[in-house]
């Protein structure tokens, strides 16, 4: 059994709550992991790198001078990758580096996320995240108030426009549904911070 310290909507600790290690699969799997967060960086990739080839560079369009009887060598357009200016061989061009796995496989790698956080003490669980108005001051209280020290990930179970608005100007911090959280999030962030709402979906799904 893992222990998970609950707070309340103010950053008071509460009496922590015991988690099954079985309700998140029980095993971190590792390799799965890997996979998973290579698939994910893999997706974020903009690979627009990219160089002309003989056809597609401009001018070219005579033959720069006659074929025999000028003591050079012969030469047939300007667009030659042998020629300064010319197009370059098998050089960059655009290509898409996405892949997919198995959707039962991103599943497991994400409680294997959670599971690897679970066992490190680095979530979090707080009652309620209740917003009257937009507050980043708010915001970074309850933050230092958990003790948090390093980037957070903040997972709730409804959409909350106040929350949302109230963590876009901190550094190194980001606010995810539950139901769009993938192992990558889970990997990249130090800390998990969840409602107990969110949490408990978790565990269920």
């Amino acid at each position: 059994m893992l222990e998970v310290q609950v707070f309340d909507k103010n950053g008071v600790l509460e009496k922590p709550v015991s988690v099954s290690e079985d309700g998140f699969g029980g095993t971190v799997h590792k390799a799965l992991l890997r996979d998973a967060v290579l698939m994910y960086e893999a997706n974020l990739r903009d690979c627009i790198a990219s160089s002309k080839t003989r056809s597609e560079v401009s001018g070219g369009g005579r033959k720069p001078w006659a074929q025999k009887h000028t003591g050079r060598a012969r030469a047939g357009t300007i667009r030659s990758p042998l020629w300064k200016g010319g197009g370059i061989i098998f050089g960059p061009r655009p290509r898409d580096y996405r892949y997919t796995m198995p959707r039962k496989a991103k599943k497991v790698a994400l409680y294997s996320a959670i599971l690897g956080k679970l066992k490190e003490n680095e979530v979090m669980l707080i009652e309620e995240l209740v917003f009257e108005r937009p507050s980043t001051k708010k915001m970074i209280t309850l933050i230092r108030s958990l003790g948090i020290q390093g980037s957070c990930l903040l997972v709730m179970q409804d959409k909350d426009e106040m929350v949302w608005k109230s963590t876009q100007n901190i550094y190194d911090m980001r606010l995810k549904l539950s139901s769009q959280l993938c192992a990558y999030d889970v990997v990249k962030y130090q800390h998990i911070v969840m409602t107990v709402e969110a949490f408990e979906w978790l565990k269920k799904k």
